[in-house]
């Protein structure tokens, strides 16, 4: 249910046609709705993946974030969206983020229950236990894009700039972002205290993590092979809130 939905502007049904950017909607004439119409707030079923392409489900994405930094998210009936999937899920697309808490892909990209799978690690790794649930995501509940979503000013990322040793897992985890680090060639402190050292290990990291999600699962190979799934990499600005989309 939604309030206010008197004034219905000519906007686009978000189920039927995914992905529309708020450019879109400017070059249109329209003005971004605080609240939501009834379209807006359906519950993401079955025919509405099946519609869907992979483009369509990053600029779904791209859509919601932008939605998000203008302070115009939708105001949707989460309950009521709850109980419509309850017998089944079927979102368009799957979010491999980091723990940070400020960075919620369900807030950010402002998506509803049932809209979006979403994992999350410590410097947003494809560990073997998120790309089985990433094969899953996509090979059999037909989820169309893998989005990796790094972001600004991230613990992780400059634990492993600076070798970080705390404990055995998370260590570990950190030598997972060590090719990264090396992989960018800065001049200059090669630090945490680098500002722009840490976002470009950070944007690294994100790249690689998009390839590896290729290159160690045959089965997303292969959908990616065959046109069916899109695997994107995007960092997050903390301190704006908008993804750049790499």
């Amino acid at each position: 249910m939604c309030n206010d939905c008197e004034a219905k502007p000519a906007w686009p049904d978000r189920r039927g046609f995914l992905g529309v950017s708020a450019l879109t909607v400017a070059a249109m004439g329209l003005a971004l709705p605080r609240v939501a119409l009834a379209d807006d707030c359906a519950p993401f079923l079955a025919p509405a993946q099946q519609a869907a392409t992979p483009d369509l489900a990053i600029r779904s994405l791209m859509a919601g974030n932008e939605r998000f930094v203008a302070g115009r998210p939708l105001f949707c009936d989460q309950m009521g969206n709850l109980a419509a999937t309850a017998e089944g899920q079927t979102p368009f697309a799957c979010v491999l983020a980091c723990i940070d808490s400020r960075v919620a892909p369900e807030i950010v990209f402002d998506q509803q229950i049932g809209d979006i799978f979403v994992g999350r690690v410590a410097g947003n790794v494809p560990t073997p236990e998120l790309l089985g649930s990433f094969e899953y995501a996509t090979k059999v509940a037909g989820a169309k894009a893998i989005l990796v979503l790094g972001h600004t000013h991230c613990g992780a990322v400059k634990g492993a700039i600076d070798r970080a040793q705390v404990g055995d897992n998370l260590t570990l985890l950190l030598d997972e972002i060590e090719p990264a680090v090396m992989a960018v060639r800065l001049e200059g402190e090669r630090s945490s205290k680098n500002h722009h050292f840490v976002e470009e290990v950070a944007e690294m990291n994100v790249r690689r993590a998009t390839a590896a999600l290729v290159e160690r699962s045959p089965v997303i190979r292969a959908l990616v092979a065959a046109g069916q799934v899109t695997v994107a990499g995007a960092v997050m600005d903390i301190e704006t809130g908008v993804v750049r989309f790499l």
